[in-house]
């Protein structure tokens, strides 16, 4: 199992005066409010509290910066979708987004995570095309399959990767906090990724 001996929360950076200077490679976290962005990181890194989970969404505003063993790093981005953003902030979100993905070196991909219980929205679909157009390789991560019963998964999993117009690259993994399916295959992908 792959474990860390090291994962810490290296800064939440307001903008890109902020990131960190670092040439470690960088994985993007994206999703709509209340995907489990937060869960997710806490269990792939096999830390119960190194992401802040929340009760209520849309709790992300800055770019959070995870180190893991000084070698790799996480980059948590807002949730985006939540009906409580004002449209100043949608804005700024928007101008951090593009400042990163346009300036930001050390990126190597993207994990987009989705609800596994619900179709794609716009913005997954809208975040998902700014990877291909950035050049960034993507893995999207069925989040709370859990929550899916056995009979419907193959159900909501076609129904994700029609949604986003996948390509054969683009690939799913149907993931849980909880139970940790497929944690160690998202891993590998990652590393393929991080070392690319």
């Amino acid at each position: 199992m792959i474990t860390f001996q090291k994962a810490e929360l290296v800064i939440s950076a307001p903008s890109k005066k902020e990131w960190p200077e670092t040439l470690l490679p960088e994985i993007v976290l994206a999703g709509r409010s209340n995907v489990g962005k937060s869960s997710f990181i806490n269990a792939m890194v096999g830390r119960k509290k190194l992401a802040y989970v929340g009760n209520t969404p849309g709790k992300t505003r800055l770019l959070n910066f995870f180190s893991l063993d000084d070698k790799y790093m996480f980059v948590d981005v807002p949730g985006y979708g939540y009906a409580n953003l004002s449209k100043q902030q949608l804005i700024r979100f928007g101008e951090m987004m593009e400042d990163y993905f346009s300036e930001r070196l050390q990126k190597k991909g993207l994990v987009l995570l989705v609800d596994a219980r619900h179709k794609p929205t716009e913005d997954d679909k809208l975040m998902l095309e700014f990877a291909r157009y950035h050049h960034l390789p993507s893995i999207i991560v069925a989040t709370k399959i859990d929550k899916v019963k056995k009979s419907y998964r193959k159900k909501q999993l076609d129904l994700i990767q029609s949604t986003l117009a996948l390509t054969e690259d683009e690939v799913i993994f149907p993931f849980s906090a909880t139970t940790k399916e497929n944690r160690e295959e998202i891993w590998e992908k990652l590393f393929i990724l991080f070392d690319s």
